[in-house]
């Protein structure tokens, strides 16, 4: 594997590996551990971290799908002071970088938690996860509305050590997820995370109620790909100089290839951790390979290349072995002398044979501006 292939930087963080953890998919990182090296990972991502500890929703908070896994976990955790005592000096140990993700009910609690951070060793960044539940709106998600996101992020920004990037994370449950980024960016988040997890539901056939406790939960997965690919497309096109982390249904080197097409400069794995927690490591290798055989150099030159018009590729991107020339079969059916078929035509069809109209001009073909 080319270490200096993947290399990529996410708002002045250098990472020598584009693939990440999604938050709440690594546990503490000691679960994960036993399966890889951490530092293997570009970073590791932590579950969303809250002011005071969480027992989250009592089960059943997780149900299978067809190619996904509805969660509706609640946010568990041990609180701010739990996660600085326990859980962020061992991370800072294992020497990878940590993303530290941040949840609160109103935009004083993320700056409590932003503050709390600061000085502490070992935090690279930190996430945002504007995906919460606003007490002093009804309970309607922060990420729903553009001012109520950009005044977490402006307090976060705010009160975040200096230096550290602030990424905003971003749920695909919006009308226009274009407007929700712009924002966040311009309240000051540095990069974003694009989507968390799509709303949903499923219904136990068993018990005919409702399968999580919390009735509808976060749907995530392959199943989820094809939209968290349409988000990162249509912000990169909007905000092409801000770094985006593509999440959602990442579980080969090639969906990986895809996001950064699309317009990310790193991905987050994280419901195939479930079933295959050492994954990130290969998905990376595959990244690695899918950008060698199509002779790219540097990962930043791939980032974003589905929105150039067919042909304006760099010159270093094509296939590393192109197709075999076309050929025509052995035994081709003998060809008509032109002569003899423009004869025989009026003979077919009883009426004088007509020239051949001129081709139609070929239609202009225009770009069109997602």
């Amino acid at each position: 594997m080319n270490s200096q292939r993947l290399k990529t930087k996410i708002a002045g963080l250098e990472l020598a590996s584009p693939v990440l953890t999604a938050s709440g998919c690594g546990g503490t990182g000691r679960e994960l551990a036993q399966f890889c090296e951490l530092t293997r990972l570009g970073a590791f991502v932590t579950t969303s971290v809250m002011a005071r500890p969480r027992a989250g929703r009592p089960t059943p908070r997780v149900a299978e799908t067809p190619s996904g896994i509805l969660t509706a976990m609640g946010l568990p955790g041990p609180g701010v002071e739990g996660f600085l005592e326990h859980e962020l000096p061992w991370l800072a140990e294992q020497g990878v970088p940590v993303v530290v993700s941040v949840a609160g009910n109103s935009a004083e609690e993320f700056a409590e938690l932003a503050a709390r951070l600061s000085g502490e060793p070992g935090v690279a960044a930190i996430e945002v996860n504007v995906a919460c539940p606003n007490v002093a709106d009804r309970g309607r998600m922060f990420a729903w509305h553009p001012g109520a996101a950009a005044a977490v992020v402006r307090a976060v920004r705010g009160a975040a050590p200096a230096g550290v990037p602030v990424i905003a994370k971003l749920t695909p449950d919006v009308t226009d997820i274009v407007t929700i980024a712009l924002a966040c960016v311009d309240a000051g988040a540095d990069a974003l995370t694009l989507i968390n997890t799509v709303e949903g539901m499923a219904i136990d056939h068993r018990t005919l109620r409702p399968a999580v406790t919390g009735v509808s939960g976060g749907l995530s997965g392959p199943a989820i790909r094809p939209i968290a690919l349409r988000c990162v497309y249509q912000v990169h096109a909007a905000l092409p100089r801000t770094p985006i982390i593509g999440c959602g249904g990442v579980a080969t080197g090639l969906d990986a290839l895809e996001y950064v097409l699309a317009g990310a400069s790193a991905v987050a794995v994280g419901t195939t951790l479930f079933h295959d927690p050492g994954a990130v490591p290969r998905i990376a290798r595959e990244l690695d390979e899918a950008l060698a055989a199509r002779r790219i150099e540097r990962l930043a030159d791939a980032v974003g290349l589905a929105h150039r018009p067919a042909g304006h590729a760099p010159p270093q991107v094509r296939p590393a072995t192109p197709p075999p020339p076309h050929t025509a079969p052995q035994t081709a059916p003998a060809a008509v002398p032109p002569a003899r078929e423009a004869a025989e035509a009026p003979a077919a069809s009883g009426r004088p044979a007509e020239p051949d109209p001129a081709p139609a001009p070929a239609a202009e073909v225009k770009e069109r501006t997602p």
